[in-house]
């Protein structure tokens, strides 16, 4: 019967989604993103200075007559300017799109993060429960020895048994209890990294279980699946829709820019009064020559651009690649799991009748240790086979896109990515974030 406060895998996900730092720092991530979009919808927009200043003036006048007189005035001036970019080789524009594209780009790249997360939560949860499994057969196994080695020396007391049997079963008594150290600390390692995962200390865990519902039923159609919409793809496509924007905005710092300044200002001073002044600009900067400088940033822009569109290709690889290698894993760990439980009970025979044969003398003590290392070892294989197949699960639903808190129906609050983006997005002003910072 499952305890009221066991914990499960779908819990341990929902507090990793909620909890996870890496998750949560590439959600902050993306909220930096999105000011870029109002930062470049900025250049749409008119810049407003104002300026002031004082002066107090002083002069000492001598005359050839031996009289002098001072002079002191004070200047004060007020002004304001108002300029507004017309057109600056559409740099503007291009500048907005590629801002919305960065912005799909991290977004994709936040999908790819939380599966990350979820995959490696589901491993290190599947990963405590081998490691316990494993440790408590190594206990029971160092039970099993501890009652060969009594049993050798009352034998060996009583003349039916030599030196040597009792020799062999306290070596291989001192061996299991070596390797029940090893898992104590391979299962402490677990459970820490757990805990960085997730947030807290790990419960009592109840049985994983596989999601074959995520992906399809043919490693085909999965690696078509996988390079087709799988995150990080989706994410290196936006970076070249990006790095196309960026070869056109080097290009526009090529074109003329159009721009026009209002100014005025009012200035007074305490001999002549006060001045009202007002002016309009209109202005056309054209770029003749900057040094090379502009012809450089095109042909850097140019080897950016080429170097996202491997960078695509390499991903659509390296998912492919990803999708065949589970796709094995789930498929070896399958067949594993049926041949394991077939070790497991011709092993568990195997030793009942070793034990038996060696009470009448058919058997050494030798072969009853063997014949338990053979079961352990048997056990254990089935143990790390359902481990396998069930992390191969995951494995194939993160590689083909599909690994995710929506699709796993986890009950946790859906971090909504586009939130922030609608707060922030046409901001004129304002110098705390949405949420009060």
């Amino acid at each position: 019967m499952t305890s009221a406060n066991a914990e499960n895998l779908a819990q341990a996900l929902s507090l990793a989604y909620s909890n996870n730092p890496t998750l949560n720092a590439a959600r902050a991530g993306l909220r930096s993103t999105d000011e870029n979009v109002p930062q470049a919808l900025s250049a749409y927009r008119p810049t407003v200075s104002a300026s002031g200043s004082a002066t107090r003036t002083w002069r000492d006048y001598e005359y050839l007559s031996g009289t002098s007189s001072r002079y002191a005035a004070t200047t004060t001036s007020l002004g304001l300017q108002v300029q507004q970019i017309l057109y600056r080789g559409n740099r503007t524009r291009n500048g907005v799109k590629q801002a919305e594209a960065a912005i799909q780009a991290a977004r994709e790249s936040l999908k790819a993060t939380e599966q990350s997360v979820l995959l490696d939560v589901a491993t290190a949860y599947m990963d405590i429960l081998q490691n316990q499994a494993i440790l408590e057969l190594r206990k029971q196994n160092v039970a099993f020895l501890r009652e060969q080695a009594r049993s050798a020396k009352d034998r060996f007391a009583v003349g039916e048994t030599i030196n040597t049997d009792v020799n062999q079963a306290e070596a291989s008594l001192a061996a299991a209890i070596s390797l029940v150290y090893a898992a104590e600390a391979t299962l402490s390692a677990s459970q820490a990294t757990y805990q960085q995962l997730v947030g807290k200390k790990p419960g009592t865990l109840v049985a994983g279980y596989s999601v074959d519902n995520l992906f399809p039923k043919s490693v085909d159609a999965a690696v078509k699946q996988g390079i087709s919409q799988h995150p990080s793809v989706q994410a290196a496509k936006f970076n070249v829709d990006a790095n196309e924007l960026a070869v056109k905005i080097a290009e526009g710092a090529l074109l003329p820019t159009v721009s026009v300044t209002g100014e005025t200002g009012r200035s007074w001073t305490n001999l002549t009064g006060a001045t009202n002044s007002a002016s309009i600009t209109g202005a056309v900067s054209i770029p003749l020559y900057s040094g090379g400088a502009n012809h450089s940033a095109v042909r850097q822009a140019k080897e950016t651009l080429g170097q996202t569109r491997i960078q695509l290709d390499l991903a659509r690889d390296q998912i492919r690649a990803g999708i065949v290698s589970a796709w094995g894993l789930l498929q070896a760990s399958t067949q594993q799991i049926t041949a394991a439980k077939a070790g497991v009970k011709a092993a568990r025979l195997a030793t009942r009748g070793v034990v038996e044969e060696q009470k009448v003398g058919q058997r050494t003590l030798l072969d009853v240790l063997d014949a338990q290392e053979d079961e352990i070892s048997a056990r254990i294989s089935l143990i790390e086979a359902q481990h396998d197949r069930i992390v191969a699960s995951f494995s194939l639903a993160s590689a083909t896109g599909n690994l995710s808190a929506a699709n796993l129906k986890l009950k946790v609050k859906r971090y909504d990515p586009t939130e922030h983006y609608k707060a922030v997005r046409d901001k004129w002003f304002g110098l705390r974030t949405p949420d009060g910072r």
